[in-house]
């Protein structure tokens, strides 16, 4: 009897000692190797931007570049997180690609342009990009640059609590978003509750004003 306690004892301190091991690992590692990954894809960018022209000697901006698949093309600031809150924009939402940022829905419209720029983040874990989300508020800007141009967009509604299968909320014109014509929109999703995913969170923006990125930061951006 003594050995049977004696080896459920020590099964019960591998258990708990694997459970501590897991939660740090989730916790602290996860968003560790985020980090570094999102430093890098921004890093991969300014560097490729100061190779390039923002404008070449005709005065016209560089045609835009195809977005490819898992690979970064722009970085997004959200005043309201933080001033020295910015995140890539990689294009895709694999499991892969969020671990390195956030993902901007294939299929949908490109950024700044007629219809609706979607992306996704997580809201824990991979560096909980969108920990704070519930905190956006109708007015606050999501700027973004892809290296010729600042974007800046205003929320109008949101945070909007939904269901995964509720995929009309990237449509070109959202129906809950209270939008009623198409324009130049954006809508940022996350999960819902900040540790599950039976729910998402969205929030809607209309474009607000564009200048190249040689005029320096939008007023969005300025403390």
């Amino acid at each position: 009897m003594r050995v049977v306690v004696r080896t459920l004892s020590e099964l019960c301190i591998t258990v708990g000692t694997l459970i501590v091991l897991f939660v740090g690992y989730v916790f602290f590692w996860t968003g560790v190797q985020a980090d570094d990954a999102m430093a890098e894809q921004i890093d991969r960018l300014q560097e490729r931007w100061a190779q390039e022209p923002a404008r070449p000697a005709a005065g016209t901006p560089r045609p835009p570049a195809p977005y490819r698949s898992g690979q970064p093309f722009a970085v997004m600031y959200v005043p309201r997180l933080g001033f020295t809150w910015n995140k890539p924009v990689l294009e895709g939402t694999a499991a892969g690609t969020l671990k390195k940022g956030l993902g901007h829905y294939a299929g949908t419209a490109r950024l700044g342009q007629q219809g609706n720029f979607a992306v996704a983040g997580h809201r824990r874990t991979h560096g909980d990009p969108f920990k704070d989300f519930p905190r956006l508020r109708r007015g606050d800007a999501v700027v973004l640059t892809d290296g010729t141009t600042w974007f800046t967009y205003r929320i109008d509604q949101g945070p909007y609590r939904t269901v995964p299968t509720d995929v009309a909320v990237v449509d070109p014109v959202p129906r809950a978003s209270g939008y009623d014509r198409p324009g130049r929109y954006l809508t940022l999703t996350t999960c819902d509750p900040e540790w599950g995913h039976s729910h998402r969170l969205i929030v809607w923006a209309h474009l607000d004003e564009t200048q190249p990125v040689d005029e320096g930061e939008p007023e969005a951006l300025r403390r």
